[in-house]
């Protein structure tokens, strides 16, 4: 029987987020991020009753997965603008790899690369800040092209 690698539990960075239980290799495959696979137009509309956070990962097909949904903890990874982790698409699942070699008790992150349409308006870039201290922050979830 394999031991539990990450938990969820309150985060210095925002609310929950994914650490650590015992040291992660480089490479590994930790988790997937799961829930129901759907379109923004329908994750949108119910995220506008829901209040707090927002558990949709973006596919590249123009779908998404709500983690709201019959998700798992994976909904609980925080942004980071030098992530230690990354997500990997394969089809319609989701997959978070190490990128780096993780201690136990370490956060997990991945860089949101959000991207918004229309204007990056300042009330677009309060958003979407980023809360994550990295010497090199560029003080928003979005993607560098939008920042």
């Amino acid at each position: 029987m394999r031991s539990r690698r990450i938990t969820a539990r309150r985060s210095l960075v925002h609310g929950k987020g994914l650490f650590a239980l015992r040291p992660l290799a480089a490479g590994e495959r930790l988790i997937e991020y799961k829930g129901d696979v759907t379109s923004w137009r329908r994750a949108a509309a119910r995220q506008q009753s829901a209040a707090g956070h927002t558990f949709v990962f973006g596919l590249s097909n123009r779908r998404v997965i709500d983690g709201s949904r019959g998700g798992n903890s994976a909904r609980f990874v925080n942004h980071a603008c030098l992530p230690n982790c990354e997500a990997i698409e394969v089809g319609d699942r989701v997959f978070i790899h190490a990128l780096v070699a993780i201690a136990a008790g370490e956060e997990l992150f991945i860089d949101y690369g959000l991207a918004v349409d229309g204007e990056v308006t300042e009330e677009v870039r309060v958003q979407y800040s980023c809360r994550c201290g990295a010497s090199a922050c560029r003080q928003s979830m979005l993607s560098a092209g939008q920042s």
